[in-house]
Parts: structure tokens; sequence; C-alpha cells
């Protein structure tokens, strides 16, 4: 078991977070899962990795129940936890970019029932065939294929359409980060799409705006005054840097020892399309 924990951990955290957007629940789900795996004879089992990618789903399916209610009083827009991802390559890393889709991505699946979300996240970023994910589900195939296509639908992806997010190289990054330091409106407005959205996470602890913004003139005004109207709260000791957050070139903004913010930036066609901006404290702890 010790060498299936060694094997399989990393895959089934990826998975286990995918499908609960909690890091916290992810670890939580592959622990118990493996505490109950102890108790099975491992020489009996033909498919160890199936078999614990099973009952990681199930666990996950019983805990989006309760977190699906967790989050209909949550307050404001509620956005996946971010966790760092090791600067150099290491088994992690390379299982992240492999089996991980963007958070932008992540962010989409709230869209969708647990049972959809379940469907995609094994088919789009595991890569498992239908027949894997009709036994694993204990459904039909044509059920599974149904699902996907009704995930797809919900997300606004067409058939045959590519997932893969485009990569937001760290050199991008910098020259937003430039603009976003120096309030540069028009920097800032020639990197927007026309229909970019920013969406700010703060549940209620800290200041975030309460719904997404999706008006490219407004976002750009209010990226422009973010960083020097944050400042004064922090006693102008705000600083950023360059994070590896899920596998992507991230921008985390601190205070001395404080996370005060972890932004994510969805790039489409080479323009920033999505914003997301995570600053409740709970879900900065791995950052």
């Amino acid at each position: 078991m010790e060498e299936l924990y060694g094997q399989y951990k990393s895959l089934l955290f990826i998975l286990a977070y995918q499908l609960t957007g909690s890091a916290a629940d992810a670890e939580d789900a592959v622990q118990d899962v493996f505490m109950k795996a102890y108790d099975v004879h491992v020489e009996c089992l033909e498919e160890p990795k199936a078999y614990l990618c099973k009952m990681v789903t199930n666990r996950c399916l019983d805990l989006q129940k309760s977190a699906r209610r967790r989050r209909e009083m949550y307050v404001g827009p509620w956005l996946p936890e971010p966790f760092r991802t090791p600067e150099v390559d290491t088994l992690e890393t390379t299982v992240v970019r492999r089996d991980m889709l963007s958070y932008a991505m992540l962010v989409m699946l709230e869209r969708l029932t647990p049972t959809e979300r379940v469907v995609f996240v094994l088919r789009e970023a595991l890569g498992f065939e239908y027949p894997e994910i009709a036994e694993l589900l204990g459904k039909q195939e044509a059920n599974c294929r149904k699902l996907m296509s009704r995930a797809n639908s919900k997300m606004g992806i067409s058939e045959g359409e590519q997932v893969t997010a485009e990569a937001t190289e760290r050199e991008w990054v910098s020259r937003f980060l430039t603009s976003f330091e120096q309030g540069n409106i028009d920097e800032i407005l020639s990197l927007l799409t026309e229909d970019v959205m920013l969406v700010s996470d703060g549940g209620g602890k800290v200041l975030a705006f309460t719904r997404p913004i999706q008006a490219r003139d407004q976002v750009a005004r209010i990226l422009a005054g973010a960083f020097e109207g944050i400042k004064p709260y922090y006693q102008g000791s705000l600083r950023s840097e360059f994070v590896l957050l899920n596998g992507e070139t991230s921008i985390v903004l601190r205070s001395g020892d404080e996370t005060v913010a972890a932004i994510f930036l969805q790039r489409r066609y080479g323009k920033l399309a999505g914003i997301y901006i995570v600053r409740n404290p709970d879900k900065l702890t791995r950052v």
C-alpha cells in the first residue's frame, strides 16, 4: 500500500482537487481513501489505479453535497482555492502540468452538476476513455457521453473544441503586472478582450467585489486604481511576486509575511479574457 501511495498520491490529489475546488478537501479525500484501502488486499486488485480513482470520486461526490450548501451561503463569488506547485521539475509538477485543467476552467466547472463534473474531469483532464468512466461511475457508456455533452454545453464548449488553456508566459504576466502596478489604464485596456471578466473572492472577510465585473472600461478602471488603492491598508508595504500556482504563472501580493491576494490570468487569442483574484485569507494558506 505504501508503494501505491507513492505512485498514485499526486494523481489522486489532482483528481480530488478538480472535483472539489478545495486543496484541503482534496487532501482529506486522498487520506481517507488510503486509510480505507489499507483494509483491502492489494494483491486482489486487478486495477488499483481504477479502484483508487473510484474511491476518491465517490468521496468527492459526498463532499460536493455539503460544499454546495456552504456555497449557497457564501458571500460574493466563490473561487477555487489555489495551491503552490514547486518551481523545479518534480513528480508533482509533472502530474499538475499533464492532468490539470486551467484555473479559469476550474471556475467554469462550478456550472456543472457533480456527476457532469466527474465525467468532464476524468475525460478532459485525466484522459480516461468512456468505457473506463462508465465502469468507474457504474453507468452506461452512452449515459456518460450524454453527461459530457451536457457539460460542454453548459460551459460553452463546442464539440471537438480544444479545452487546453492558452499558456500565459511569464513575460506576458510581467507586462500585465507592470501596467497594474503603475496604474496605466491605456496599457491595461490594450490587454483586455471586449468581454473580459473580473472576479474577486473575499468570502465576506476582506474587501472584494460581491459580483463579477464584465465591462472592459470598468475592469480597466478598477485595475488601474487597485494597487495604489489598497496600499494604505497595508501601510504602503504591498509588494508583488511571481508564483507558480496550480501549475500556472500567477501573481501574488504580499505585505510582510501576510499573503494579500493571488491573481490568475486567463488569455484568449492573445488578450486577457478573465482575471480571478483570490483574497479570502482562508484560501491563501497554501500560497
